[in-house]
């Protein structure tokens, strides 16, 4: 079977492709003190990757080359994701009694009784969760599947670049990986956590709810960042490269506070609203605890406080290397800049622990 759970391995490489850049980040481990040894992020070319979609195999593979020379690493070994939209997940139960290897069998029997697809497009893995509440005789097992095909075209675009996949995860379970750091920092003792993670990319918006460490809810939109580099461009006749240095560096002339980045920074807030309002309908809760916020248009100034604000929920920018030690090539004031776009690409390298 294909390892989309992974056996164990040193030093993984995480490295997250997404729609607009690949981000790569390595972990080592001293105690239970981690350490930041490697990280970069590089653009892709326009179209690359097309709602989580590689579109372009050699543009990837050229982008990951050169985030590999821009980390300085010489790990070969990576953890990549495949988007929770291409994977279907299924709890089943199984009889405790049986190995992993009879478990793998039985599943390969059964396996077309859950999943719609031929079963020799898919890449199937399995992972034990526990006794099953129902039965103590039987185990609860987390099936996963997606097509082949996105499987291949992740291990391809890191072959161009000399890189082996040891694992190919599921961004959900990355993104609940590194939510485990930030986790003990919002505790307050009073049970189980709700927290909303939204992830804000450069052209989809993904809301993950998470109770008690457990993604319970995940949807995703079309907005992201790119709308503000577009009106940047539009307004101020930028090619769509300039407008994106602008937005990232500053240097525009003074209205655009007010003009651009006002109203923008109003539509997150209206995205992340309407969001949670289709979450409270799903009717399990209707309340969150916390709001945190992840993936590149995260990181503009202010955007925590308005939300906060404007929904009366404690809001805050995701940060899963707060505690973290950095290597010497590590520039600390990049590397927080970042932080909330490398989520996934935290929970990937996280896998080199397992």
């Amino acid at each position: 079977m294909l390892g989309l759970f992974g056996k164990k391995a040193n030093s993984l490489l995480g490295i997250d492709i997404s729609s607009t850049s690949v981000k790569l980040l390595e972990l080592s481990r001293s105690g239970n003190r981690f350490r930041v040894e490697a990280y970069a992020v590089e653009p892709l070319p326009a179209n690359a990757v097309v709602e989580k979609n590689i579109a372009e195999l050699e543009g990837v593979g050229q982008a990951l080359s050169r985030v590999l020379v821009k980390a300085r690493t010489g790990a070969k070994i990576a953890a990549v994701a495949v988007a929770g939209s291409a994977v279907i997940t299924k709890t089943i139960e199984m009889d405790a009694a049986l190995s992993e290897d009879e478990m793998e069998n039985q599943l390969k029997v059964e396996a077309d009784q859950y999943i719609p697809y031929p079963l020799e497009e898919v890449a199937i893995d399995f992972e034990v969760q526990g006794i099953s509440a129902r039965n103590p005789e039987r185990v609860d097992v987390l099936l996963a599947a997606c097509r082949k095909e996105n499987v291949e075209v992740r291990e391809a675009a890191l072959a161009l670049a000399g890189l082996s996949a040891r694992v190919v995860d599921v961004e959900a379970y990355a993104l609940e990986r590194a939510f485990g750091l930030l986790e003990p920092t919002l505790m307050d003792g009073d049970g189980p956590l709700t927290v909303a993670v939204v992830d804000i990319g450069a052209t989809m918006t993904t809301l993950s709810v998470l109770h008690n460490g457990r993604i319970i809810y995940t949807r995703e939109q079309l907005f992201g960042g790119r709308q503000l580099t577009e009106e940047i461009q539009r307004r101020y006749g930028l090619s769509m490269e300039e407008a994106g240095l602008a937005k990232k560096q500053g240097g525009l002339p003074d209205d655009y506070v007010v003009e651009v980045l006002q109203p923008f920074k109003d539509a997150v807030v209206q995205q992340v609203s309407r969001s949670l309002q289709f979450f409270f309908a799903a009717g399990q809760h209707n309340d969150v605890d916390y709001i945190l916020l992840a993936g590149g248009t995260a990181s503009i100034s202010g955007l925590d406080q308005l939300i906060q604000q404007r929904l009366g929920t404690p809001a805050m920018v995701a940060n899963p290397f707060a505690d973290m030690a950095l290597s010497s090539k590590v520039n600390a004031g990049a590397l927080a800049s970042d932080a909330p776009a490398l989520m996934i690409a935290c929970g990937l390298a996280l896998r080199s622990f397992d």
